[in-house]
């Protein structure tokens, strides 16, 4: 090796260090280095909240949006004419787009007006007149853009629509005031054969024609696919997005009329109160007829540019990045209105701080940054840099976060505490429960009087078996709490204390429910011929099926759980799991056993838990929400007395005697409500759980210098070890380059002597 080139390598080697050297310095002035966003200072200094999401929403679109995960981004975007309070308890409709709350106009069969307080069976329509707030205008968008002659610009893209691939890209954007009209649209579209929106049967139940304009569209898109399929000799059919637009303008439904620019009128079959809390549900947001056409076209449909995609709403928010697999952006609607923060709440409001921006205009945040987070410990680690604002607790890592008090309430870790994370708890207006299939000839009522009592019988000595006390501690951290009948806390008709505990399934001991002992269910399973859970056909145990999702690793604990909770009756579970799809097809064709499933309120009122138990709203028969195809008489006698009936004593009285009745039969296993809790950093302001108002963002403040400062001693970077790593470096390096160094001067001190020697014979 030459001296140049090795002179070469070592001159290399500083500059390599000089260049580390300059990168600490400079990093040391910047941002930490493990910050995840890429953040302009113009970024940095905008009201910007930054969460995660971990499934991926699937539709967009409010006709068929239905989850929690997509809830997240069409609350947001999209209004409705009502919404929650955001502070008050119990949940309280008010109005958003709506100048007011209706008051519905009662008839009956001939038409004639009714007292509001006239039974249900006189009232025959419900007649609600809405008034909209004039002034609320759209957020832009293409479907809205206008040529100076006030033709649509992107109504007819043909070819050109092929490259766009998000609406940001068109050259302009358009808006226009909200209309009734655009309410109407959307409530046309739940009759859409192109649209599978989960409440079209239910709601074809209640509003007038609705149903029948489902049936008419559907039969005219049939005799367009077939008329399609006769001009083009194909075999096939052609898809939904081959068909042209349907425009559902020129239709008629009675039961959604927009009387001017600003009055809509919805007539609904008889006495239906809970029609309001569904009109503060996205299902009910306004649709421009506009952007149903825009997004209809072929090429824009090929680039995934759909409603299901990037909604068109008069919301807050709008939103402007949409990568489903990795991040989600939404950005303050320039458009948008303002509304001012609630200025009343509940009692302890004002103590905690929420009422202090009280008549301030929101929206208070300007971005919010949605990451997608695959898995839990980088999410959690992210949080706890501060690079995400809020966090739930995962089971992995629950004990580093919550401790019991001395009285048991959760508290934070000091860890928590010194990096002032504040906790916030509540109790879900949800409810998990085992489901028993009234279909089986096992564990449902069978065909003779005898049949029925001995399937009751199983089933009551199951319920004292399946300990879901120890089902909360081993799989939520104890993050749950026992259910005793079909509603949680915060409805309406719910009972606490010793009045509303299951005394079938626990015995009251010093006002607290002890759970019944195994001996006690095994005498119910002889009392059903099953003597010590053998089957008398078999001879051998009694076998069962419990069909369920999963079964990964991950699901093995709590499926041999399931079965250790069986075998103390001496009952074999069998564990039946498949996918998701395939459950729920045997959950719909009623061949389930056993299974396990959960309900989220749609609205806060006791008829949305206690129709899950309505016998014609059998999911084998009717398709409807009673999974466990439960039938009663009895039950249903009730439930028609009690669903329409305002919150009385005696709707109170009616709500019991249903529960009770439902404890003694025993469709479902209650088996749990469950405890949210979530961690917020105390940069974030004005946060109180709201299951029902799920368009909080609007009401969230952020103090971003908190933040930075926060982000800044959180992610200090060390970088005092990479000077002494230098310098050990250079001290074990020291050795090699002085051996070099007498290498090069030896070999100097031969050519040297060389040269000096004297010459041969063959030199001269």
């Amino acid at each position: 090796m030459s001296r140049g080139l090795m002179f070469m390598r070592w001159q290399g080697t500083r500059m390599g260090a000089s260049v580390a050297l300059c990168s600490w310095l400079l990093a040391a002035c910047g941002p930490a280095p493990n910050n995840p966003y890429v953040e302009s200072k113009a970024d940095q200094a905008t009201p910007t909240l930054y969460t995660a999401f971990t499934a991926r929403p699937k539709h967009l679109d409010p006709a068929q949006s239905y989850t929690s995960d997509e809830a997240e981004f069409t609350y947001q975007t999209y209004e409705p004419l009502f919404q929650y309070h955001y502070l008050k308890r119990p949940y309280t409709l008010e109005p958003l787009t709506a100048v007011d709350m209706p008051q519905p106009v009662y008839l009956d069969a001939q038409g004639r007006p009714l007292p509001q307080d006239a039974p249900a069976d006189r009232v025959a329509t419900s007649v609600y007149t809405i008034a909209i707030k004039p002034g609320i205008r759209f957020q832009p968008h293409p479907s809205l853009a206008k040529s100076a002659e006030g033709k649509p610009l992107y109504l007819a893209l043909g070819d050109a629509a092929a490259r766009y691939r998000s609406p940001s890209q068109f050259e302009q954007q358009g808006t226009r005031e909200l209309t009734a009209s655009d309410y109407v649209y959307e409530i046309k579209r739940l009759a859409s054969p192109r649209i599978v929106s989960p409440i079209l049967g239910h709601m074809g139940e209640y509003i007038e024609g609705l149903g029948e304009l489902a049936a008419t569209l559907k039969k005219q898109d049939e005799a367009l696919k077939a008329d399609i399929q006769k001009k083009t000799g194909s075999t096939f059919a052609p898809s939904t997005d081959q068909l042209p637009w349907l425009d559902l303008r020129p239709f008629d439904l009675p039961g959604a009329q927009a009387l001017d620019d600003h009055t809509l009128q919805l007539r609904v079959k008889g006495k239906y109160p809970q029609f309001l809390y569904w009109l503060a549900m996205p299902f009910f947001a306004p649709i421009p007829w506009e952007a149903d056409a825009f997004y209809s076209q072929p090429g824009l449909v090929k680039n995934n540019l759909t409603l299901d995609w990037w909604p068109v709403g008069t919301g807050p928010y709008m939103l402007t990045e949409n990568d489903p697999n990795a991040r989600m952006v939404l950005t303050r609607n320039p458009n948008f209105r303002g509304e001012p923060y609630p200025s009343e709440g509940e009692p302890g409001d004002a103590e905690a701080g929420l009422l202090k921006d009280a008549g301030k205009t929101m929206p208070f945040i300007d971005r919010v940054v949605f990451t997608r987070e695959k898995e839990a410990i980088p999410y959690w680690n992210k949080f706890l840099q501060g690079y995400y604002d809020t966090s739930g607790i995962s089971a992995d890592t629950f004990d580093q976060v919550i401790r019991a008090s001395a009285d048991g309430a959760s508290q934070l870790t000091p860890e928590m505490l010194d990096k002032k994370i504040r906790l916030e708890s509540s109790v879900a207006t949800s409810i998990y429960y085992l489901g028993f299939n009234w279909f089986d000839p096992v564990v449902g009522p069978g065909k003779t009087t005898a049949d029925a009592e001995r399937a009751r019988l199983l089933r009551q000595a199951i319920a004292i078996a399946v300990d879901w006390e120890e089902f909360s501690q081993i799989f939520t951290n104890g993050r749950a709490m026992p259910a005793h009948g079909p509603l949680p806390p915060g409805i309406f008709g719910y009972q606490p204390g010793p009045e509303g505990f299951n005394t079938q399934v626990y015995d009251v001991v010093d006002g607290k429910p002890v759970r019944k002992p195994v001996e006690q269910a095994m005498a119910l399973l002889e009392k059903a011929g099953y003597k010590n859970g053998i089957d008398p056909r078999t001879g051998k145990p009694l076998t069962l099926a419990l069909d369920t999702t999963g079964g990964g690793p991950g699901d093995k604990a709590r499926f041999d759980w399931y079965r250790k909770q069986f075998a103390k009756l001496n009952i074999e579970l069998e564990i039946r799991a498949t996918d998701w799809n395939r459950f729920q097809e045997k959950i719909r064709k009623g061949n389930a056993q056993l299974f396990f499933l959960g309900w989220n309120a749609d609205y806060p009122d006791p008829e949305n838990f206690m129709f899950l138990l309505y016998g014609p709203n059998s999911r084998a028969k009717t398709a409807g929400e009673n999974a466990s195809n439960y039938s009663s008489a009895q039950y249903d006698a009730l439930f028609e007395r009690m669903k329409t009936m305002p919150n009385t004593e005696e709707r109170a009285r009616l709500i019991a005697e249903m529960t009770q009745l439902v404890q003694t039969d025993v469709p479902w296993l209650f088996a749990f409500v469950p405890k949210q809790f979530g961690l917020i950093h105390h940069w974030i302001g004005n946060v109180k759980p709201n299951d029902m108002a799920r368009n909080d963002l609007k009401y969230k403040t952020i103090d971003v210098a908190a933040r930075a400062a926060a982000r800044k001693a959180w992610n200090t970077p060390q970088w005092w070890p990479i000077p002494i790593m230098l310098l050990a470096a250079l001290v074990f390096a020291w050795p090699a380059w002085a051996a070099w160094k007498r290498r090069e001067r030896q070999v100097g001190v031969r050519r040297d002597l060389a040269h000096l020697a004297p010459k041969g014979e063959g030199e001269q």
